[in-house]
């Protein structure tokens, strides 16, 4: 056996005892080491399936599958323990109009073959005009007492058809099925078991996947938890959605004028009257793949992205909250708020000499930055070199209104100077600023502030790169490596990144603080930093604070900055270092154990071992 092979088998070990590690609370032992030597073997080793910005690869998708998927035998267990739950009756609506017939008919039996059985299926024929879509329909009526079909006379697109299969429905919640899609056969057994554990329950959505013309099984969306900035910038939910028939005839169900988008603007107007909304971290739908499909190209029905746009302006308008929607790559949308008040904002940025990187720093903030109202605080902590005074100087020479150096020389503690320049900050907004990075975009501190003004949101973050255009940050999983790490780390800069991650707003529980905003006010509710958190992690412990109180960390890709951090920064190489931070990660480990397990912006069936959203294998 060679040495590289014995390393392999190592690693393949470690992954066990890796996972008997994590129940016990410890993340970082020595199987740590062997994990990562283990997947940059993996790396090379395996043939890359695509670039980074891709889907799944499709032979990733189907091991997960195999692994994941209920086998006949759990389809019988889930039969024989519906009968000790509550058994809500779920309608099933589904409009319909020429149809292609095996897809017609394969979404119909998907319903019939469910698990659990208390069901009914509605559809609404959206007068088709293709002879053969009446006879399915009854046959499959006669077939099953549970499927009802009504007829309509003249044809009023998807809104007007999912109204008219909304009347038919009688269960307490309403299921969404599109005519030529189709549902696992455990999807409303899920869904029944999510609403035995929370009947609050008033939406529930699922993960999903896209199903070719050879019924091949493909490109799976593994979906965060809740994010409703993130819903603002994307339709993510999706399917399978499963809505409180009450809350739907409160709204009024679908609204005509919607169409290709109806959906969307259903759930802006559900989730302005409800916070009990449950995702179930599962496949639980197929969308079909065909040419006339919404799944197959967006530009199919380009009417959609029109609907889409019009939904989102009216729920900002609906919410007191107006801005201009503008569109971004792939149909999807960035929400440009209006600012009230054009508040003070206190950039603060600690630092210790390297004067040349600070005055990059600083000339990007003067001669970039169109925001009108800001001032920038140097924490000083200790700068002995001539240049680095030179700097102060020159600064203080030239903007006598907008900088201060301020002067705190004690043993390097990020926490502490980062308090100590929020107790002398005149501004009602804190911007955390590294003295490593510079800005790009004129506007970055205004679409800051644009976000941070609102009451709901905590810490804002930015799109950060290295010098070589790569991504450095576009969010915090927390979880990621043992504690955190950086989403889409590495990708190129302008890819799309996991289902256009990278080029829509998203909220994540955490935002590094080489670049954060918040209003002074949440700053001083969590308390700032935690001063015993020197050097690691103090920013996802700031940000875990902030969520913890209940406001919505968010990241902006239009907020675009160099961080000219070296890519092997950071190396814990003195055994007073790794004491630190040993420290700090167990820290992390006792204090937020429950985030680290299970990130509610990031998927449960994607990797915790890499940046780059692959599957959870």
């Amino acid at each position: 056996m060679t040495a590289e092979s014995q390393i392999v088998r190592l690693g393949r070990l470690s992954k066990k005892f890796f996972k008997t590690l994590r129940k016990k609370g410890g993340r970082y032992a020595l199987a740590r080491v062997f994990r990562k030597i283990y997947f940059k073997l993996e790396e090379t080793a395996l043939p890359t399936e695509g670039a980074p910005e891709v889907a799944h690869p499709v032979s990733h998708y189907h091991h997960w599958i195999r692994e994941h998927f209920p086998r006949a035998y759990d389809l019988q267990q889930m039969r024989e323990t519906v009968a000790v739950l509550n058994k809500p009756l779920i309608s099933v609506i589904m409009p319909v109009y020429n149809t292609p017939e095996n897809y017609l008919r394969g979404a119909i039996q998907s319903v019939i073959n469910q698990a659990y059985p208390y069901w009914e299926l509605c559809i609404a024929d959206d007068a088709s005009t293709d002879y053969r879509i009446k006879p399915i329909l009854e046959e499959y009526a006669k077939l099953d007492s549970r499927i009802r079909v009504v007829y309509r006379q003249e044809n009023g697109h998807i809104s007007a058809a999912s109204n008219s299969a909304l009347e038919m429905a009688n269960g307490q919640f309403v299921a969404l099925l599109d005519h030529d899609d189709a549902l696992t056969a455990d999807a409303l057994y899920q869904v029944a078991l999510m609403l035995n554990m929370h009947p609050e329950a008033d939406m529930i959505y699922s993960d999903e996947d896209k199903v070719d013309e050879a019924d091949n099984l493909r490109d799976p969306f593994f979906k965060p938890d809740w994010c409703p900035d993130s819903f603002l910038s994307r339709m993510y939910v999706c399917h399978l959605g499963v809505y409180r028939r009450s809350l739907l005839n409160e709204i009024g169900g679908f609204r005509v004028g919607y169409e290709g988008s109806q959906d969307y603007d259903l759930v802006l107007r559900l989730t302005e009257k409800t916070d009990k909304i449950f995702h179930i971290p599962k496949i639980l739908y197929h969308w079909r793949i065909h040419p006339q499909s919404t799944a197959s190209d967006l530009e199919n029905k380009s009417y959609a992205t029109d609907s889409a746009k019009k939904a989102i302006s009216e729920a900002l308008s609906r919410r007191g909250e107006p801005g201009e929607v503008t569109p971004t790559e792939g149909g999807h949308w960035i929400v440009r708020y209006q600012i009230r008040e054009y508040g003070r904002v206190s950039v603060i940025i600690p630092t210790r000499d390297l004067g040349n990187i600070l005055n990059t720093c600083l000339t990007s903030i003067f001669e970039k930055t169109t925001y009108p109202n800001y001032e920038v605080l140097v924490i000083d902590n200790g700068s002995t070199e001539p240049e680095t005074l030179d700097v102060f100087s020159k600064w203080q020479a030239k903007e006598p209104d907008r900088f201060r150096c301020l002067p705190l020389d004690i043993p390097f503690n990020y926490s502490k100077l980062n308090n100590y320049g929020a107790t002398e900050a005149q501004g009602e907004y804190l911007l955390l600023l590294n003295n490593d990075t510079e800005v790009v975009e004129p506007d970055w501190m205004t679409a800051m502030v644009e976000q941070a003004q609102r009451p709901s949101i905590g810490a804002v973050g930015a799109m950060l790169l290295y010098p070589d255009r790569t991504i450095q940050h576009a969010g915090v999983i927390v979880g990621l490596g043992g504690v955190a790490g950086h989403s889409h780390k590495n990708f190129p800069y302008g890819v799309p990144g996991y289902y256009y991650q990278l080029h829509t707003v998203n909220n994540y529980s955490a935002v590094t603080a080489a670049c954060l905003m918040c209003r002074r006010e949440v700053f001083a509710e969590v308390g700032g930093f935690e001063e015993t958190m020197q050097i690691a992690f103090n920013d996802v412990d700031f940000c875990l604070k902030i969520a913890e109180k209940g406001y919505r960390n968010i990241w902006l890709p239009h907020v675009v900055l160099y961080h000219y951090e070296s890519k092997s920064r950071g190396q814990e190489d003195t055994p007073e270092k790794q004491a630190r931070f040993h420290q700090e990660i167990m820290t992390m480990i006792n204090k937020w154990k429950p985030w680290i397990d299970r990130d509610p912006c990031y998927s449960p069936n994607l990797t915790l071992d890499r940046e780059d959203y692959s599957i959870q294998l």
